[in-house]
């Protein structure tokens, strides 16, 4: 892609970063193909000195339909439902075909898997405008050895992490259903403040909640 062939694309003195976007209907599939050249102006002996760059490419979708990340650091994300029996509490995972109603009670359960130690790393989990967190005290945790302050938003709950070994970690928190309607629960990104190229996210979820 010479940015000379397209129109209306500035190239930045010194560094020769641009940038440039299609719509829908022009995105073809062998457009993922990518092939760097090198190419010098005519004067200058071909070949001559090193060239280095990187590029990258970004995408608009519906958070409900992000598939995870395949990368060591893995994230995943399941909501589960929570009734009283006769038998003591049960749960029973959230699917497309759940109907949720207005009162009930959801558990969030999200699985971390780390296969390095990493420090000041960030966890969003988003959820949907029809979920209400129990608990909207934000605080400093302690569990399985791990500590780490649990932060309550408008639209998300946050994790921040000092220090994460490696290993598997699980997390859960619990969620009132308070608005009826077809939303999705967004999905959950986690990533290192000082090597941001060290992330992942979650897949999203859909649900469906009932008035009554």
């Amino acid at each position: 892609i010479s940015p000379s062939k397209l129109e209306n694309v500035k190239v930045e003195a010194g560094t020769g970063y641009y940038k440039t976007s299609w719509k829908t209907d022009e995105i073809k599939p062998e457009m993922a193909d990518v092939k760097i050249t090198k190419t010098v102006p005519a004067s200058r002996q071909e070949g001559n000195g090193i060239a280095w760059g990187a590029l990258y490419w970004q995408y608009f979708e519906d958070l409900d339909k992000i598939s995870s990340a395949e990368t060591p650091l893995k994230l995943k994300k399941k909501l589960f439902l929570k009734t009283n029996t006769d038998f003591g509490e049960e749960i029973s995972e959230v699917t497309d075909s759940t109907q949720l109603k207005v009162g009930d009670l959801v558990r969030v359960r999200i699985e971390i898997r780390s296969d390095r130690q990493m420090e000041f790393v960030h966890m969003k989990d988003m959820r949907a405008s029809g979920f209400e967190p129990i608990n909207v005290l934000s605080q400093y945790k302690w569990q399985d050895g791990l500590g780490y302050y649990e932060s309550t938003k408008d639209a998300s709950t946050n994790f921040f992490f000092d220090y994460l070994p490696k290993g598997v970690y699980v997390f859960e928190y619990d969620l009132r259903v308070n608005n009826a309607g077809n939303m999705s629960n967004g999905i959950t990104t986690i990533q290192s403040m000082y090597a941001p190229e060290f992330s992942s996210h979650s897949e999203g979820i859909r649900i469906k909640i009932n008035e009554f």
